[in-house]
């Protein structure tokens, strides 16, 4: 039975598709090896021209970069690598002039060990204004040296570090250099508020909020029952306690004050739990909630925890965010992003790069929702797979090595680690076929150039009308211009098949049949008996069209086709 269509309220950020820059590999303008905001200047017409609506930045504030820029020092200043304050003006005022909003990137969990108000708290202890803005804590045993609990960090290892100024120990649930922040305290809640502020008043249209589900901890941060190498005690903060109260007071007092859109990134969330947050009317605190769960299709809940690739664990994601949010909130979607390795090597193939990357797009870019697109996606970029790991620079990729070394072996490790790291996605976007991929001038970029890039590039795609990249402008331009894509009902078929992902939007007397090969062998589709093919318009493909036979028709490796009903 077909899902009853409801009235869902319209606004900008439920149509708009969003460009994710990882500024430091996206594009070097000033010859240092370093990507930076006169980089992206230069390639804001290139973004306009995907079809995109705006643009969120992942950091650009002033970092050590020991998480590369999730590590903060300073809210209010620019990464002196990436320019300055006037440098980034200029994007936001050449975004605007283009019709690009521009979303930042808000890290509020934790700051840098470099923030002035942790270096105070840390060489003053409890005569620092600023100590009960992080989690100190005395250390435990006779001699005061046990951590105050057993929580291990996020990025492996544990999550308390002693502080020999002050002789206590402080809390990071993610690297050694982010401590993280007290939000229990008003005082670092008005700190938020200020900084939101800021940016807001500046021209900024909205923030993606890092782990923001993580920022209430249980009150007395008690050991977990249960230990494991990474994230031991996540039951603690996961959904802490004054979790609601927090975001709701973010919400009342700043983002109501502006006409503006709000994406938390929420770990191990739920349908159910997301609801709390994202429901919309007057208790809603965010406009949408990035989970995880559809990335968990590889591995079990973590890409570093490997296992086959499923369809069908994929599809039961999808279709459960899809269904449980339909008429109640707004979904965001997304298939990769600076955390998470390329797609292709994960649930595509690299022998039907084109064709996989195709059909992955389609299948999450016609769902309903915002539809984010991390840079390189849109060419089919891959994972770089270094082989020595002496060559990773992510922190989390280094810790977790040495967790799986001492599990696995060192074979086994390195073999996660070329798949799972996130470096994959963090090598320099491939603008050419020129040296080093034309993202710097420099003679060496910062980081290493995958070796495709003479194949796979910007400007290859650009000459090539059946690229990967003009199939995303193709879909997206048909997203702006049926209203069935955005605000259409969901209703999957084909549930139990392990090779084809397909699903049914409706809106009015519009209907879109979605179907999506995600297998290297030729496999038969047939068309449900109310949706007749010969009368429908063959709106989306990535194959030369073939015939219908019996309302139905073979899918090639990896192929996507959607119709097109007008009633």
């Amino acid at each position: 039975m077909a899902p009853v269509e409801q009235e869902i309220k319209r606004t900008w950020y439920k149509e708009m598709s969003v460009y994710q820059i990882w500024p430091r590999s996206f594009c070097d303008g000033n010859g240092d090896g370093i990507g930076d905001l006169k980089g992206v200047l230069s390639k804001l017409d290139y973004i306009k021209s995907l079809g995109v609506d705006a643009i969120w930045f992942s950091p650009l504030y002033k970092s050590p970069q020991k998480d590369y820029g999730y590590d903060i020092a300073d809210y209010r200043a620019i990464q002196p690598e990436y320019g300055t304050m006037e440098d980034f003006k200029a994007v936001l005022d050449g975004a605007h002039e283009r019709g690009l909003r521009v979303i930042m990137d808000l890290v509020v969990n934790h700051t840098s060990d470099q923030h002035e108000w942790f270096l105070d708290s840390k060489n003053n202890g409890k005569n620092s204004p600023y100590y009960d803005y992080y989690f100190w804590r005395k250390g435990k045993g006779k001699n005061g040296m046990r951590r105050p609990n057993n929580w291990t960090s996020t990025f492996a290892g544990p999550a308390w570090e002693y502080c020999k100024e002050n002789g206590e120990y402080y809390l990071h649930l993610f690297a050694v250099e982010q401590p993280d922040l007290n939000m229990d305290n008003p005082k670092v809640r008005e700190e938020v508020k200020d900084i939101m502020r800021f940016w807001l008043d500046m021209g900024v249209d909205g923030f993606r909020e890092d782990v923001i589900t993580f920022i209430s901890k249980r009150e007395g941060l008690p050991s977990s029952p249960y230990w494991f190498p990474v994230a031991c005690g996540v039951e603690n903060y996961i959904h802490g306690p004054h979790l609601d109260e927090y975001l709701t007071e973010f919400a009342k007092d700043v983002y109501a004050n502006y006409d503006c859109m709000t994406v938390g990134e929420a770990p191990m969330m739920t349908t159910k739990r997301a609801l709390e947050h994202i429901t919309e009317g007057e208790n809603q605190q965010l406009n949408m909630m990035f989970n995880f769960e559809h990335m968990g299709a590889d591995c079990i809940a973590y890409s570093w925890f490997k296992t086959k690739f499923s369809l069908k664990r994929l599809k039961k994601a999808f279709s459960r965010w899809q269904n449980d949010l339909y008429g109640k909130a707004w979904n965001a979607l997304y298939m990769e992003n600076h955390d998470q390795p390329r797609v292709i090597n994960r649930y595509g193939s690299l022998k039907y790069r084109v064709e996989s990357a195709k059909s992955i797009a389609v299948s999450y870019l016609f769902q309903s929702g915002t539809p984010f697109i991390y840079q390189g996606q849109e060419i089919g970029m891959t994972n770089l797979g270094l082989d020595n790991i002496e060559d990773y620079v992510d922190v989390s990729t280094i810790n977790n090595y040495g967790v799986a070394k001492a599990l696995l072996g060192k074979k086994k490790a390195m073999e996660l680690v070329k798949y799972a790291s996130r470096d994959n996605a963090r090598s320099p976007v491939q603008w050419s076929a020129e040296k080093n991929a034309g993202f710097t001038s420099a003679d060496k970029p910062w980081f290493f150039v995958n070796p495709n890039y003479t194949e796979i590039n910007v400007e290859a795609a650009e000459k090539d009308p059946d690229s990967i990249l003009n199939f995303y402008r193709k879909l997206l331009n048909f997203r702006k211009e049926n209203d069935v894509v955005i605000y259409g009902t969901y209703e999957e078929i084909y549930e139990n098949s392990g090779e084809i992902y397909a699903f049914i939007r409706r809106l009015g007397n519009k209907k879109l049949l979605v179907v999506c090969s995600y297998s290297e062998k030729a496999v038969g589709f047939t068309s449900p008996a109310e949706l007749d093919l010969s009368k429908a318009e063959l709106a989306v493909n990535n194959y030369s069209p073939c015939g219908i036979v019996n309302n139905g028709f073979t899918l090639r490796p990896y192929e996507t086709r959607v119709y097109l009903w007008n009633d």
